[in-house]
């Protein structure tokens, strides 16, 4: 594909950088039929992005909503159609501030601010309309061959929550109609999926501004739900010598500073909050406490391996444009642990942690995932804590642990917490880009800033080393990961009513609420529907809305006979006898029975 640079020469475009090309030539394409249509619009900031592109626009008075979008296309098919040249050309400062300020452009202006002095400043153009940019572009318009808008949102200026709130139109676009359409087709897949709108559905989460964004709370169902991974884990724990602890949400400034969370992690923080002389701060994460408990009292290599679990609350100030349901939010709760071990016994509890991921992801049948050697950027003076003898050491362990355990693991480099080295295992989503949900995290660093002992065999003082680990990550984020995968189909054992009976009629309710009492007494969570709907309409809103594993239909004959008419999520029905259906889901229950879309 031919492209214009801007030192005016033209080129073809190396493969890789085709699809870049593609969505910057049609942001700019996009911000032109905005202006076409919208005369008053100041443009702010467009570039394209691994999704599409996107352009921040300040409209002035004018509210856009996503009913908007197709007249916006069919202004860009319009300039498409016309086959404008790109055109571009450089201007000295004072020259492009110049010509941003005739055009009404004052985000412009203040961007070249941000600028080097001495830098002259490029800019493309094609028809009336005219961009600061460093490119490159296509050559005509004509090129941009397939593209969508998809949505509508806000973003901050310069993503400062002081600044104005702009105008944030998303969209994408590809070389051919045939990988457009595919594109599509995921999207809306996607949305089938999304653990936000399956929430609602299911009445599991909600959110309000008036409690402030980013801060979910959990609804009766939901949090069932919760509490169920939240038994799974620390049974699980309990059972490889786990002990639990509970510790607060808030800590002192003067604790984040031993840590070097302040210093290395302050942008992600809530600001600190002054009372009585002291200053404190929401906790991002819970080591810090947990290396408290450990300096509670002398310890001997006999206590060691110590394991430190939690189901803990913090809080980290997202930016509110990354904030997603429960998946990324700036409240939620890690299934975190700290192992405090001896040098000698890292290899054995990392191949214990990794053995924890695996089978836990075998109980939820999550097959698809990969496993990350994250490490730190040596360049990165700000990120990392600056120790090269400790980073060479931690993560020469780390590795030399991996490959003894045979473990298959690819490397990162800059991805390492700000203490240690880490293996992070990314999971293959249905829909999108992979993600960390398991991590385990070998440290050297924080053990020796708290002062961290133990006396060895000779009497002698050493320091720990820690490992820091979360299965689940945050349940939270787990959670929103399985209604995705299974798009509110739970397994048994997870579904937060197990079992709904559902009345024919009236005069089948004796024999429903004695159903209803055999499987409360056996522990199930089930309901009853007693509306006086259409059999049809309820079992479509229990199977389809509220995704309810097993659907109870009780009419005249299964009142003669005893019996219940059992309908699956796969529409499958068979008659049973009550025990004999309390009976399998009991089974189900006990033995997490897996199923998935």
């Amino acid at each position: 594909m031919k492209i214009l640079y801007n030192n005016g020469q033209t080129g073809e475009c190396p493969k890789e950088e085709e699809l870049h090309v593609l969505r910057h030539s049609a942001a700019h394409i996009m911000a032109q039929a905005v202006k076409r249509l919208y005369p008053q619009t100041k443009c702010a900031y467009g570039p394209a992005n691994e999704k599409g592109f996107y352009y921040d626009l300040d409209l002035g008075d004018v509210k856009l909503t996503d009913s908007d979008l197709p007249a916006i296309e069919e202004e860009m098919k319009k300039i498409v159609k016309e086959n404008l040249p790109f055109r571009t050309f450089i201007l000295p400062r004072d020259e492009a501030i110049k010509l941003m300020n005739e055009r009404g452009e004052e985000y412009k202006v203040e961007h070249i601010a941000d600028l080097p002095e001495d830098e002259p400043i490029s800019f493309y153009q094609q028809g009336d309309y005219i961009d600061m940019c460093v490119g490159p572009h296509l050559t005509y318009t004509k090129a941009l061959k397939a593209f969508k808008l998809l949505s509508i949102s806000g973003a901050y200026w310069k993503n400062d929550a002081s600044r104005k709130m702009l105008t944030r139109i998303n969209g994408t676009a590809f070389a051919t109609s045939q990988e457009l359409d595919e594109h599509l087709k995921q999207l809306e897949e996607a949305a089938m999926r999304d653990h936000r709108k399956i929430g609602k559905e299911m009445q599991l989460f909600m959110t309000d501004l008036l409690v402030g964004r980013g801060l979910p709370m959990f609804l009766p169902k939901g949090y069932t739900i919760w509490q169920e991974l939240e038994n799974y884990i620390k049974d699980k724990e309990r059972s490889l010598g786990y002990q639990h602890v509970m510790t607060p949400c808030v800590g002192t400034v003067a604790l984040y500073q031993t840590s070097g969370h302040w210093e290395h992690y302050k942008e992600n923080m809530f600001p600190a909050m002054e009372v009585e002389g002291e200053s404190f701060v929401l906790r991002p994460m819970n080591c810090p406490h947990h290396m408290m408990i450990y300096a509670n009292q002398k310890r001997s290599y006999r206590d060691l391996p110590l394991r430190i679990g939690e189901i803990a609350h913090d809080f980290r100030f997202e930016a509110s444009g990354t904030l997603k349901g429960i998946e990324r939010g700036r409240h939620f709760c890690q299934n975190d642990a700290h192992l405090f071990v001896t040098p000698e016994q890292i290899k054995d509890e990392v191949g214990k942690v990794v053995d924890l991921i695996f089978g836990t992801y075998k109980d939820f049948g999550i097959d698809k995932y990969r496993c990350v050697l994250s490490l730190r950027d040596p360049a990165d003076k700000v990120k990392y804590h600056q120790d090269d003898e400790m980073w060479e050491k931690a993560e020469s362990a780390l590795r030399e642990v991996l490959n003894e355990l045979h473990i298959e693991f690819t490397e990162e480099i800059g991805e390492a917490a700000f203490y240690g080295p880490k293996l992070d295992v990314n999971v293959v989503p249905a829909v999108g880009a992979e993600y960390t949900l398991s991590t385990c995290q070998l440290d050297f660093c924080l053990p020796a800033k708290f002062d961290l002992k133990y006396t060895d065999k000779d009497g002698k003082e050493k320091t720990p080393v820690v490992l820091h680990r979360a299965i689940l990550g945050s349940l939270d984020r787990f959670m929103a990961y399985l209604i995705e995968e299974t798009k509110g189909r739970f397994p048994v054992w997870l579904a937060p009513v197990q079992a709904k009976i559902l009345l024919v009629s009236e005069k089948s309710a004796e024999h429903a609420h004695k159903v209803y009492d055999a499987l409360i007494n056996e522990g199930i969570r089930a309901e009853i529907d007693e509306r006086n709907e259409k059999i049809g309409y309820m079992i479509r809103q229990a199977q389809y809305t509220e995704r309810i594993p097993y659907m109870l239909i009780i009419g005249e004959k299964e009142q003669q006979e005893g019996t219940v008419s059992v309908r699956t999520q796969d529409s499958k029905t068979v008659t049973m006898a009550v025990q004999e259906f309390i009976d399998k889901i009991k089974n189900d229950i006990q033995t997490k029975a897996v199923f998935k879309d």
